[in-house]
């Protein structure tokens, strides 16, 4: 069994997810390769899908060029395992507001049935760390690490919520969706990303 991941590579969260895929696929003893994708070609040749933390509004706009969008939303909806970070979770929503601004406009891939608020818990100098739950996952203590993060404020009754902070919802999962408010790639665990890894190998 070898495994592909590929890192949507327009800006971003991309060295550090890189990174903590390819020591994933070191600690499940899995051969494969990690690499940093940008193009609708690209896209399609690989197993499995990170969408990284970094602006969300530049992320969508610079994948709508060259129908890179709508290959990532069919790959997605056809089931590849995707795990969307932050700014990736943004991307993945079907309804998107600011704390602040309200309304955005930003283009979104809508494969998740969620409302989600943008910098819900503050801008990039209430940035935090804590200990996540993830039990769902069988994942008991997982270092959640916020950047000028979104929380889920509504949910369809296909998604299942995974974790919760503050009375907030900060991690849901939908088949082969996962979507996080926090960033794993900055936790030093791996394991997130173990487990997006396995959805590609069952």
């Amino acid at each position: 069994m070898s495994v592909t991941v590929g890192v949507l590579s327009v800006q971003g969260d991309v060295y550090e997810n890189v990174v903590a895929s390819h020591e994933a696929l070191n600690e499940m003893n899995i051969s494969g390769d990690v690499i940093p994708v940008k193009t609708p070609s690209a896209i399609s040749d690989v197993d499995v899908m990170i969408i990284p933390g970094g602006e969300s509004t530049t992320i969508g706009l610079l994948t709508l060029a060259g129908d890179t969008l709508a290959t990532l939303g069919e790959r997605i909806r056809g089931g590849m395992p995707t795990l969307g970070v932050c700014a990736g979770l943004i991307l993945l929503a079907g309804d998107v507001t600011d704390r602040m601004l309200g309304g955005t406009g930003q283009p979104l891939l809508k494969v998740l049935d969620i409302k989600l608020e943008r910098n819900s818990f503050g801008r990039q100098r209430d940035s935090f760390e804590t200990t996540l739950s993830l039990e769902p996952l069988g994942i008991a203590d997982f270092p959640g690490v916020f950047i000028r993060a979104p929380s889920i404020t509504a949910v369809s009754p296909d998604i299942d919520v995974i974790s919760v902070y503050d009375n907030r919802i900060v991690a849901v999962r939908r088949d082969n969706i996962i979507g996080t408010s926090f960033h794993p790639e900055l936790s030093g665990s791996t394991e997130l990303h173990k487990y997006l890894i396995r959805m590609a190998t069952k």
